[in-house]
């Protein structure tokens, strides 16, 4: 698959035998980077059997207490989701998703984002990802198993990769990780208190909610985090010196 740098992220995921079952998908796939957070059962027997010669993957999976932990170091971040459209987020394909993140590898490690069997990922752990990843499936019934839709997503990846053998990484520097991301969005809320910018809308609770979807959109890179977090300090160096000159 090329020098692709994925990392495969399991959410609060509660059966182990799911655990196993991925870290199996992923090696058939030549993925090897699991990262497991919180995981309700782990390491466990069920794990290890479902596995089923893809021991390596399972013993070199890291265990976080976070979601911002499991993405540190990374750029490009998506996540999955079983909406086909969503108003905040950007939905794509597995398919055209998977050429995106193999892409995106060759330049910063990149992160696929799966949630727990039974609820997903919650709206504030989506805010972490540049798109959302739908797999298509019957409309009646378009809920994966965990395993099964890593082995789906895993597969793209791999078919991606394989067609993409001597693709460079895409030009420019590389995306923002979670971690700065994190403090521009802490950096901007100060700000706005500063200022005195309240959400203006009915409910009045969602402006840096819809900030931070519209900046994950935007899909940062490092430089223009820092311009953007230069902005912001030069208004609060301004409110500072205005405040000096009040009687």
């Amino acid at each position: 698959m090329g020098q692709a740098d994925i990392r495969i992220v399991l959410v609060a995921p509660s059966h182990p035998g799911n655990i196993g079952a991925a870290a199996r998908a992923m090696k058939n796939m030549a993925l090897g980077e699991l990262v497991l957070v919180g995981p309700k059962q782990f390491p466990h027997a069920e794990a290890s059997a479902r596995a089923s010669g893809a021991d390596d993957v399972l013993q070199s999976a890291r265990l976080v207490g976070s979601l911002a932990e499991a993405l540190a170091g990374c750029g490009f971040v998506a996540a999955t989701t079983s909406r086909d459209r969503d108003q905040y987020f950007r939905v794509i394909d597995v398919r055209e998703a998977a050429a995106r993140i193999v892409s995106e590898s060759r330049r910063a490690p990149a992160a696929v984002v799966f949630g727990a069997e039974r609820t997903g990922l919650t709206n504030e752990e989506l805010e972490s990802a540049h798109a959302l990843v739908r797999i298509p499936a019957n409309a009646a019934y378009p809920s994966l198993n965990l395993a099964m839709a890593v082995q789906l997503t895993a597969y793209e990846l791999f078919r991606a990769g394989s067609s993409e053998t001597h693709a460079v990484a895409p030009a420019g520097p590389p995306l923002a990780g979670a971690e700065e991301m994190a403090r521009l969005y802490a950096h901007f809320a100060q700000v706005l208190e500063e200022i005195e910018f309240r959400d203006r809308t009915q409910s009045g609770t969602h402006l840096m909610e819809r900030i931070r979807r519209f900046l994950q959109r935007a899909e940062l890179d490092q430089n223009e985090v820092n311009i953007l977090r230069g902005i912001l300090t030069a208004v609060q160096s301004r409110r500072r010196h205005a405040g000096e000159g009040r009687p």
